[in-house]
C-alpha cells in the first residue's frame, strides 16, 4: 500500500534533519535523503524543488519565531531591549536546539542563500538589542559572544531539560551583558599592578 503524500513529506523532512545532523547540509545529497526514506530521488523532488527548499521548510518555524522577536524589539532601547533580546533568543535557541545542532558550523554559508537573506539583518538587530543599542566595542563584542555561545550550548546540550538549559543560559546572559550606562571595567594599568 502506497504511503500518504503528507506522510512521505514528513518522512523526507525527518530524514533530511537526520542526514544533515550526521553529514552536514553540504555533505548530504537528495539521493542520501531518498535512500534513508526508502523512496526515489524523484519522489523527494516531487515534494521539494531542491535541497534549499527542504532546508527552508525545516527552518521555517525557527525563522518565524526569530522574525516575531525582531518585531518585538523594534522601538525598544537600552535595558528593555537587552532583556527582551536575551529572553527571546534564549527561548528560541532552547526550543529549536535540535535544528541548531543540525546546522552547526554551516550558518555563514547558509545565510548566503536567498531563502535566508533577511536572517543576517535580523541577527544584526538582535545583536544590537542585546548590546543595549550601544556602539561601545565591549557591548557589541559581548553580544556577539553571547549569541554564538547560546547557539553552541543549545546544540551541545540537546538532552538537558529545557527549563534547566533556559535557566542556566539566562543567568549567564544577565551576568555577562553590560548594563546600559555602566562604564566598561578598565584593564589594570602597570601603575595599578605596582601599587
Amino acid at each position: 500500500m502506497a504511503r500518504a503524500v503528507s506522510e512521505t513529506h514528513g518522512e523526507i523532512l525527518a530524514a533530511a534533519a537526520r542526514r544533515f545532523a550526521v553529514t552536514g547540509y553540504r555533505g548530504t545529497s537528495l539521493q542520501d535523503i531518498a535512500r534513508e526514506v526508502g523512496c526515489s530521488k524523484a519522489t523527494v523532488l516531487y515534494h521539494f524543488a531542491n535541497k534549499e527548499a527542504l532546508l527552508a521548510e525545516l527552518m521555517a518555524p525557527a525563522i518565524t519565531v526569530l522574525t516575531d522577536l525582531d518585531d518585538q524589539l523594534s522601538g525598544l532601547s537600552g535595558a528593555a531591549a537587552q532583556e527582551v533580546a536575551a529572553v527571546g533568543f534564549v527561548d528560541l535557541a532552547v526550543r529549536f536546539r535540535r535544528e541548531i545542532a543540525v546546522l552547526r558550523g554551516e550558518f555563514p554559508e547558509l545565510l548566503r542563500q536567498p531563502a535566508f537573506a533577511h536572517i543576517q539583518q535580523i541577527s544584526e538587530r538582535l545583536r544590537d538589542a542585546l548590546a543595549g543599542h550601544s556602539d561601545r566595542p565591549g557591548a557589541q563584542i559581548a553580544a556577539v559572544v553571547l549569541l554564538a555561545g547560546i547557539s553552541e550550548a543549545c546544540a551541545e546540550f540537546v538532552d538537558v531539560a529545557e527549563d534547566d538549559l533556559r535557566s542556566a543560559l539566562l543567568t549567564l546572559v544577565r551576568r555577562a551583558v553590560e548594563p546600559i550606562g555602566t562604564p566598561l571595567r578598565q584593564s589594570p594599568t602597570n601603575e595599578d599592578k605596582d601599587s
